[in-house]
């Protein structure tokens, strides 16, 4: 596929760049009646950068969760690269190295210094030698600005150099794709920005990203495409211009306006 190329089938938007590296196709998600996924069609391709916003429980992050199978799906398919996700064993350790993953806490070994937490992975998983993996790693906290705590402890460091950290952590493995799960929430406002730049730059430098966001801010300037959520559907999927500007269902114009009052 070409960067003229139509996108995703539910979307009439031009991608920016190469072929589909996520592909979701009918997937269904239920907890027992509940059903927190409902016939999800969606196309991530190679460098493009999809915010996924909408109200809480929309099932956005359930979502973001399928795509490295920490929830697993009822029905559907979701593919990787060309390669159905698959369910368990060595495969499913392969993919996740593959998909990198930023939740809305930390998740950083506590006991472990920063430069080892960043190193345990492509050691480990990716069989890096350890020399090779604290050159790379060095070179990674450099990258995004917290070099100098690489031999402190996580309790050492503020939420957001944390949560940069662990932005290294998932780069060392050099994915594919890079998974956001909501990951300023957790942070005081003042360490929001820090976290955000990091990820501006991954965007500009053509880091394939999936996001789930309230950064609205962020939405707008690093976004290919705003993929907006309600119960368990994809609703509207539009440029970051088009979206805020001219949201099309009634659903999205709700949501829109409740932000821009509170």
């Amino acid at each position: 596929m070409t960067t003229s190329e139509r996108g995703p089938k539910t979307s009439n938007i031009n991608v920016r760049r190469g072929d589909p590296l996520v592909e979701i196709t009918d997937v269904q998600k239920h907890y027992g009646d509940f059903q927190a996924l409902k016939d999800i069609d969606l196309t991530v391709n190679r460098g493009e950068v999809v915010v996924v916003i909408g109200p809480s429980g929309s099932g956005k992050s359930t979502l973001c969760r399928t795509i490295n199978r920490l929830e697993t799906i009822t029905s559907g398919t979701i593919r990787i690269d060309g390669r159905d996700l698959p369910k368990e064993g060595k495969d499913l350790a392969t993919l996740r190295a593959d998909v990198g993953m930023v939740f809305q806490s930390f998740n950083l070994f506590a006991h472990l210094t920063i430069l080892d937490n960043v190193t345990l992975g492509p050691i480990k998983v990716r069989k890096l030698r350890k020399a090779d993996a604290v050159r790379e790693a060095r070179a990674l906290l450099d990258r995004v600005g917290v070099g100098q705590q690489a031999d402190k402890l996580p309790a050492q460091l503020s939420g957001g150099q944390q949560q940069r950290v662990a932005i290294a952590r998932a780069l060392a493995m050099n994915p594919k794709v890079m998974l956001f799960d909501e990951p300023t929430s957790a942070l005081d406002p003042e360490m929001i920005n820090e976290v955000l730049d990091v990820m501006v730059s991954l965007a500009q430098e053509g880091m394939t990203m999936i996001v789930v966001t309230h950064e609205m801010g962020f939405a707008r300037k690093a976004a290919d495409r705003v993929v907006f959520m309600a119960d368990g559907q994809i609703v509207e999927e539009a440029t970051p211009e088009e979206f805020f500007t001219h949201a099309k269902s009634e659903r999205a114009k709700d949501f829109l306006s409740k932000l821009l009052t509170h």
